[in-house]
């Protein structure tokens, strides 16, 4: 394992985070399979890994209970463990302290090591301000409640700014970033300001929701052609672990292959360590991507539950693959095989969903073309996409 600087602080995290936002189950998203996540957590943090990363809202609130049982038999000292404040949920000021107290009770931990408020948009944002939780904030660092304070972010650049400007004790930050990402939300410009400001930067999404694994034929004949041969999660990572700006980055896996195959890529990470000629592959592979890929869903899973029931990120997973991998007759398959209620055509345009989407994306807008590419069996027209 190799290990990086981690902002201002005196301690060196591995190139690799857990995140436990995608754990394996046994069907419904909150029936973690116990004993696979355990081994697996344990596995990378026997191997190098140093940073385990979870929230309160993750597998229906079950994944601090898992990564809680993961750390225990000595496995908690080898580790600094970041959770998230559910900002989303607070509704006044004293729920910042009983979220955190039953936060510390799931993870059978006295002290959580980094405390990061979770999704900064700015309703939460201002959530944040109404309430004062920054004061309560300060409050349970006095008290050893939390070692050090952050926020994970899906907004502007100029919210980012915003943010870590307002408050003088922010460790961290977690952003969405990969290299179909680099003008996104934070982007490049909020990586390296925050870096400036002296701010440990945490990536999520490297691979974005899985989506750069199994590329297209067309961006892995790029991968194919390069004089040097990585995986194509390999050099989605290679390209976050050469910023120097980037401490840590943060996967979601969901099988053991996966922390094994991530594990043995961290033990290769270095700044600096993809050439300008990689660099501009990369480009390649980031400009076929952008032409063929339509629906922006990272599968993060924040629009659910939908209110009538529609399975958003499905709907959205089964068009995107027959888009970008030409699978369109197996998508209508899956589709016609979807519970009923779960289907486009149910969306009612209540744009609730839309308020909670990290990406922007215009659902209630996509609803009635998805339906009718993977439904009833209409062509696909690009230019009927709707705008992002």
């Amino acid at each position: 394992m190799q290990y990086r600087t981690f902002g201002r602080l005196d301690w060196r995290p591995s190139a690799l985070g857990f995140g436990a936002m995608r754990l394996p189950t046994l069907g419904a998203k909150h029936l973690i399979d116990e004993p696979l996540a355990i081994r697996m957590i344990r596995f990378a943090i026997d191997h190098g890994v140093n940073y385990i990363d979870t929230a309160y809202p993750y597998h229906g609130g079950q994944s601090e209970v898992v990564v809680g049982k993961a750390l225990q038999d000595g496995y908690r000292d080898k580790v600094r463990l970041a959770t998230k404040s559910p900002v989303r949920q607070i509704e006044r000021a004293d729920d910042f302290d009983r979220f955190l107290d039953e936060q510390l009770e799931r993870l059978g931990v006295e002290t959580i090591d980094y405390y990061l408020l979770h999704g900064m948009r700015r309703p939460r944002w201002d959530t944040v301000l109404q309430h004062n939780l920054l004061a309560r904030a300060d409050k349970a660092l006095a008290d050893g409640k939390i070692r050090y304070m952050g926020f994970s972010f899906h907004d502007s650049p100029a919210l980012f700014r915003e943010i870590i400007e307002s408050y003088d004790n922010w460790t961290l930050c977690q952003i969405q970033y990969n290299y179909m990402n680099e003008e996104y939300q934070a982007g490049t410009e909020g990586l390296e300001y925050a870096a400036d400001r002296g701010l440990a930067v945490v990536v999520m999404e490297p691979l974005l929701g899985g989506r750069l694994v199994n590329p297209p034929a067309e961006v892995q004949s790029i991968w194919d052609a390069a004089p040097v041969q990585r995986t194509a999660a390999e050099w989605a990572l290679s390209w976050l672990w050469s910023r120097p700006e980037v401490s840590l980055v943060l996967s979601g896996m969901s099988a053991l292959w996966q922390v094994v195959e991530n594990v043995y890529y961290a033990s290769q990470a270095s700044v600096g360590m993809l050439s300008d000629d990689d660099l501009a592959i990369v480009g390649q592979a980031r400009d076929v991507y952008n032409s063929i890929c339509p629906i922006p869903c990272t599968q993060c899973q924040y629009c659910m539950p939908c209110p009538n029931g529609v399975n958003i990120p499905g709907v959205f997973a089964l068009f995107n693959r027959a888009i970008m991998y030409n699978a369109m007759p197996e998508a209508r398959r899956a589709y016609a095989e979807m519970p009923e209620g779960e289907r486009a055509w149910a969306c009612i345009q209540c744009r609730e969903c839309e308020t909670k989407c990290p990406q922007d994306i215009p659902i209630s807008q996509w609803m009635p073309l998805v339906h009718a590419v993977l439904g009833e069996g209409q062509a696909y027209d690009p230019s009927l996409c709707p705008v992002v």
